[in-house]
C-alpha cells in the first residue's frame, strides 16, 4: 500500500502545462481560498510563449520551461525536468493540459495526477474524443488518474460521466468534457491535499483507510 498523508500545512503544487492554461487557471482560482488546503508553488511548461505562464505570471506564481530541443537525449530532459520539479519540493505534481510523457525520473519521485478526456480504461492516446465518438457511445467522460510509465494506464481517482448528444461533433464534444474535467480536478485536487489517499493495488481511496470498525456512513465521500 502507498500512502500520502494529511499535512496540517497547505499542498504544495507543481502544476506542468503546455497550452492556455485553462485547468491551471481553475486551480489558480480554488487556491484563492484558504481553506482549499492547496497551493500552487511553480508552474512549468516544456515551451515557451504560451498562455499557461502567463496566467501563472499575473497570479505572482514562480514558472519555469524545460524544453526537449535543449537537450542532448529525451533521457536528460526527464532528468533535468525532475531536477527543476524537485527545487520546488512538491506534495503533488498536476499535469494540466501537459502534452509530454513524464519519464520515470518524475513519476518515480513525486505523484502525479493527470487528466484524460474519456473514462478509461476505455479510448486512452491523444484522441479518446475522437475514439469515442467513432465507436458510438451515448456516454463518455473524464478521468483523473495518478500517472505511471503507461499512457492512460495510472490508478484511477476520480471520473465523471458526459453525455453524448445526437449531432455532438469532437469539438462540442469535448468541450463539454473539459467543462466538467476542469471541475473534477479541481475537485479531486483539493481532496487528496485536504485528506491524503491511499493506493492499494489499482485502487485509490481519498481520505484515512477504513476502520474495519466503523459504519461505511462514517467514511469520507468517495470522489
Amino acid at each position: 500500500m502507498e500512502s500520502a498523508s494529511v499535512s496540517s500545512q497547505a499542498a504544495r503544487l507543481v502544476v506542468l502545462v503546455s497550452g492556455s492554461g485553462t485547468n491551471l487557471q481553475a486551480l489558480l482560482d480554488a487556491v484563492a481560498d484558504e481553506g482549499y488546503g492547496a497551493r500552487i508553488v511553480a508552474v512549468g511548461a516544456d515551451r515557451d510563449g504560451i498562455e499557461g505562464l502567463d496566467r501563472a505570471e499575473r497570479a505572482g506564481v514562480p514558472t519555469f520551461v524545460e524544453r526537449i530541443p535543449d537537450h542532448p537525449a529525451r533521457e536528460a530532459w526527464d532528468l533535468a525536468l525532475a531536477a527543476r520539479i524537485a527545487e520546488y519540493r512538491p506534495d503533488l505534481v498536476v499535469c494540466a493540459g501537459f502534452m509530454k510523457i513524464l519519464g520515470a525520473p518524475t513519476l518515480t519521485a513525486f505523484p502525479v495526477l493527470n487528466t484524460h478526456p474519456a473514462l478509461l480504461p476505455s479510448f486512452p492516446g491523444a484522441h479518446g474524443v475522437r475514439d469515442a465518438l467513432a465507436h458510438g457511445v451515448r456516454v463518455t467522460g473524464c478521468t483523473v488518474m495518478l500517472a505511471d510509465a503507461g499512457v492512460d494506464t495510472g490508478p484511477i481517482v476520480a471520473q465523471e460521466a458526459v453525455r453524448v448528444y445526437d449531432g455532438d461533433d469532437e469539438h462540442t464534444l469535448h468541450e463539454r468534457i473539459k467543462a466538467v474535467e476542469r471541475g473534477l480536478l479541481v475537485e479531486t485536487v483539493g481532496r487528496m491535499a485536504r485528506e491524503g489517499w491511499t493506493v492499494t493495488g489499482r485502487t485509490v481511496r481519498i481520505g484515512r483507510p477504513r476502520d474495519p470498525g466503523r459504519p461505511d456512513a462514517a467514511r469520507p465521500r468517495a470522489v
